[in-house]
């Protein structure tokens, strides 16, 4: 920062109330008023050096108490101060900071050289151009002052030289910058950088009124085409150095919180900033475009304001990662923390964006990549709110099922956010439950959340049978892409089907068979299943228990589940499922619920047992015949179990 000094004689301005005196041997002859200070001074030492004094005076004799009023001079009592104590001599500092009210008011008391050799405004012109403009932060620190005086300041021309001296000396190549400049990024050390950053200059003019910011960077952009990503640079610090950060905590929404017209100046430079984005998508990261929506939905900010933000956020949104998306909500009226709703309506901008690019997106290489990056995104930003305790199941189910199929390649992170909701959630319903595990696609799971979905007894019955059958189904297609062992299965000696069939009629004629489920999960499933029953059973459940105890004649389905179990035919979800689920509650859903279906599992497994015996009995030509009743008896067994399983329970 430049001075410069005028004068040589001492202050011998004392103020006493609103009264500023020149201690002097001579009386005062000459009041002069501004606004509410009365200056005492003297004719001799000001008259010759000010023309307007010149010109009020004119009508008066030289030894008449003149008094004369000047509440229009521009900066008031302090500019008009300056004026005075150069004309009496005494020292003054000018400055940056005093430069614009002492130029406005020596050019309003027309301290010239027309009037004297020498005067006010020629040292101030002087000092102007010689100095400040010379500078880098002077003129910064100029326009500051410009803010009380604006049209002096744009008449005067002060503020157009200093936006020129700023631009010039941005646009001076980074090798030749040798002034001080102010650059305090996070881990930045300019000793261990010997050069000068690109955006050395962002932070000097962020101090700046938004509209001489505008002035600057219009200049700036007008006179040669920057890289768009130093403009985004120089937006984001400008908005980092004057909006409300929303990103930390809920700001607080009390009325001392912030006045209304805080709140206006803060919706005004959020508007000019986003009216400044260049159009090239990668001027501005998508996190700085999330940060600008969650600050408009606080501020109240215009719809076209929004609308512009979702759509740059839009295009931009596959790059987001997960700290892009977290704020905490703005609206005072939700009970939950995060802005489940600023992620949803990005999300729909960009998923019409994706839509629009290609009839078929998922032909397309990159826009498969995009909308499965954005899937992964989402389901990670749904495992985490979902810890949320206030948060609303139907937000959360609305969000997840924005996304396309095609955005998921599997379900397992879905999985885990329904898992987590549970887990933070014990009091939800039944019907919430259902709501929120019907997103899952059970056949996208991994085996290993399959294995821990089956064990999972926050889950609703229906999604554990659901994983059950398609493991079953993975089961069934692991064993048909095996074709060289079944030929060698047909092709075996004889001696290993005499042993093969002595060994099926072993086990058919055991009774006390067990299921190969491990016993352990069996024995999980059954305590779940019937700590489910004692819970949740309806009278309507329990009548049908009682009548199905009474008189229904059914088939045993142990001895089904034995059957089954030691058919060569039967996959794994057969035994799961026959043996998981507790059999006695099975043959009551049979019994009362779905006869129909009783009757024909009975005669399915009728069919199967006879052609059982057919084959211990050496009609080895029977056996494509037990392959086709084998697999009806499992189909209806499906059938039955899922008819039947959501009544129960």
């Amino acid at each position: 920062m430049k001075f410069m000094k005028i004068g040589r004689k001492p202050d011998t301005f004392y103020t006493e109330e609103a009264t500023r005196t020149v201690i002097s041997d001579i009386p005062s002859d000459l009041t002069v008023r501004v606004n509410n200070v009365c200056f005492l001074l003297h004719k001799v030492p000001l008259v010759p050096k000010c023309g307007l004094l010149q010109r009020l005076c004119s009508d008066s004799d030289d030894s008449d108490i003149l008094t004369i009023d000047l509440h229009d001079v521009p900066g008031g009592e302090d500019a008009f101060e300056l004026c005075a104590k150069f004309c009496y001599g005494i020292t003054i500092n000018l400055s940056a900071h005093n430069f614009v009210p002492a130029f406005c008011a020596a050019k309003f008391l027309r301290m010239t050289e027309s009037i004297e050799k020498g005067n006010f405004v020629l040292k101030l012109e002087a000092f102007f151009n010689s100095c400040i403009l010379e500078g880098w932060k002077d003129p910064i620190v100029t326009l500051q002052t410009t803010i009380k005086l604006p049209e002096w300041s744009e008449n005067l021309g002060i503020i157009r030289k200093c936006i020129d001296s700023i631009v010039e000396k941005i646009l001076t190549p980074t090798a030749k910058v040798s002034w001080s400049y102010t650059y305090t990024r996070p881990g930045y050390n300019k000793k261990q950088h010997q050069s000068v950053p690109k955006d050395w200059w962002t932070e000097d003019i962020s101090d700046l009124d938004i509209d001489l910011f505008r002035c600057i960077i219009t200049a700036v952009r007008s006179t040669y085409i920057p890289p768009p990503q130093l403009i985004g640079e120089a937006l984001h610090v400008y908005a980092c150095r004057w909006l409300p950060d929303t990103t930390k905590s809920r700001p607080p929404h009390s009325s001392g919180s912030q006045t209304e017209e805080s709140k206006e100046k803060s919706r005004r430079i959020l508007e000019s900033i986003v009216s400044m984005i260049p159009a090239d998508r990668s001027s501005v990261s998508i996190g700085f475009l999330l940060k600008l929506l969650s600050i408009a939905n606080y501020l109240g900010a215009s719809p076209v304001t929004k609308t512009e933000l979702m759509r740059k956020a839009g295009l931009q949104f596959e790059e987001a990662t997960l700290n892009d998306i977290l704020f905490p909500s703005q609206l005072p009226t939700d009970q939950h923390y995060y802005d489940i709703d600023l992620v949803a309506a990005v999300l729909e901008s960009y998923l019409v964006l994706w839509r629009r690019q290609s009839p078929a997106p998922a032909e397309n290489g990159h826009l498969l990549r995009s909308i499965r990056k954005t899937g992964k995104l989402i389901d990670s930003y749904l495992q985490l709110v979902a810890r949320d305790v206030n948060m609303p199941i139907s937000k959360l189910v609305s969000l997840a099922e924005a996304l396309p199929d095609v955005a998921r390649e599997d379900h397992d992170g879905l999985y885990k956010a329904i898992n987590i909701y549970l887990k933070e959630h014990p009091d939800v319903s039944k019907a919430e439950k259902k709501r929120l595990c019907r997103m899952l696609d059970c056949q996208k799971l991994s085996p290993e959340v399959r294995a821990h979905a089956v064990k999972n007894e926050r889950l609703p019955l229906r999604t554990v049978v659901q994983v059950l059958f398609f493991e079953q189904e993975s089961g069934s297609r692991a064993t048909t892409h095996k074709p060289e062992l079944t030929t060698r299965e047909r092709e075996a000696p004889p001696e290993a089907e005499a042993e093969a069939k002595q060994e099926c009629n072993n086990k058919l004629q055991h009774e006390g068979i067990k299921s190969r489920v491990p016993e352990t999960s069996e024995r999980d499933m059954q305590k779940r299943l019937e700590g489910m029953m004692v819970r949740g059973e309806s009278e309507k459940g329990k009548e049908r228990r009682r009548e199905a105890y009474s008189g229904s004649k059914v088939m045993d389905p142990k001895q089904l589940a034995g059957d089954l179990a030691n058919a060569a035919f039967v996959n794994l979800l057969l035994k799961n499922a026959t043996n998981s689920l507790d059999l006695d509650r099975l043959q009551i859903c049979q019994s009362s619920n779905n006869k129909a279906l009783s009757q024909q599992l009975s005669s399915a497994n009728n069919d199967f047992n006879l052609a059982m015996v057919g084959l211990m009995n050496g009609a080895v030509d029977v056996t494509d015949d037990i392959q086709s009743r084998g697999d009806r008896l499992i189909k209806r067994c499906e059938i039955c179990i899922v008819s039947t399983i959501e009544d129960l329970f």
